[in-house]
């Protein structure tokens, strides 16, 4: 009886230990940096609904855009750290913008606690369809030939296109001249014009032009084949450690609990899991990846080693 009585009371215990310890006590909210429709904004609706579904609480998109990602930076530091505020940071929170601005409203990593690592996003170098160039070899030697003699355009100084081709023209040891626009479309307009010579996005972005043959991938930006386009080669094929994947992660206000941390944390990898949203991410040509708050952590400083000394050497500012 006694024996039974312990299996009892042990089994009826087994709930209440499962239970996670911690739980949000009111409705959440997601603090998206940018204007609503854009990938980071979409992606960004997507986890914000199936957060909501999976800790029974909603999840609101605060759209906060402006002053490159700094509006909805603060924002988030200056919230309560208990886990009902989260930050949807792309690399402009913590790791460029330390580099791009003299001053920053917050800082880049006392006011933040990581949470996880949400996707990557492989750009494509593109040309329009009747370019000299046929690859990154052939590009190179056409900006060899004269300096400042090729173009590239971009959605902006200062922009994630920008830096790629920064970075590319520095180790290739070429000067190239770059060409910003208001903008993404825009700039595809101008490279499918002829009147700049190519450009680095987003493989979302990019790729359904290519596929309609109105221009020409050369590559693509990450050290390893891109799962949207894997027969295309790599810059770093040709420029060996040359690596660029933008990548978007949650992050909260600093001196969030550990074990608030800890259930956002296993929530959310569980969501990146999901069937449904890895054929979403497929969709939009990016990857997923997820991980510990201590990997997002280790990748943020390994980016920001990586992104400095592009910035410092082209002297770009976004001030």
């Amino acid at each position: 009886m006694i024996a039974r009585r312990t299996l009892l009371l042990s089994t009826l215990a087994l709930p209440a230990l499962a239970q996670p310890s911690w739980a949000p006590s009111r409705p959440m909210r997601m603090v998206i940096p940018f204007a609503p429709g854009g990938a980071s904004d979409t992606v960004g609706r997507l986890l914000a609904e199936a957060l909501g579904t999976a800790l029974g609480q909603p999840v609101t998109v605060e759209n906060r855009p402006g002053g490159g990602t700094t509006i909805g930076a603060v924002a988030v530091a200056r919230a309560p750290a208990d886990g009902h505020t989260i930050l949807y940071a792309t690399p402009n929170v913590q790791i460029l913008n330390p580099h791009l601005m003299r001053t920053l409203p917050y800082d880049p990593v006392a006011d933040f606690a990581p949470l996880i690592a949400v996707m990557k996003a492989p750009k494509l170098l593109v040309v329009r369809p009747d370019f000299a160039a046929r690859d990154v070899p052939g590009l190179i030697a056409l900006a060899r030939r004269e300096a400042n003699a090729l173009t590239f355009a971009s959605a902006g100084v200062a922009s994630s296109g920008h830096l790629a081709a920064a970075m590319l023209g520095q180790m290739a040891n070429v000067e190239m001249l770059h060409v910003p626009f208001r903008g993404t479309a825009p700039a595809v307009q101008e490279v499918m014009g002829g009147r700049v010579d190519f450009m680095m996005d987003n493989i979302a972005t990019l790729l359904p032009l290519v596929r309609d043959g109105r221009l020409r991938a050369l590559a693509v930006s990450t050290a390893e084949p891109a799962a949207a386009a894997p027969d295309l080669p790599r810059v770093a094929q040709t420029l060996p450690g040359y690596h660029d994947a933008s990548f978007n992660y949650l992050l909260l206000p600093a001196r969030t609990p550990p074990e608030v941390v800890a259930v956002l944390n296993t929530t959310l990898n569980a969501i990146l899991d999901q069937p449904s949203i890895r054929a979403r991410f497929d969709g939009l040509g990016i990857e997923k990846l997820g991980g510990t708050p201590e990997a997002l952590a280790a990748m943020v400083r390994e980016e920001s080693d990586r992104w400095g000394p592009v910035i410092r050497r082209g002297g770009i500012t976004a001030e």
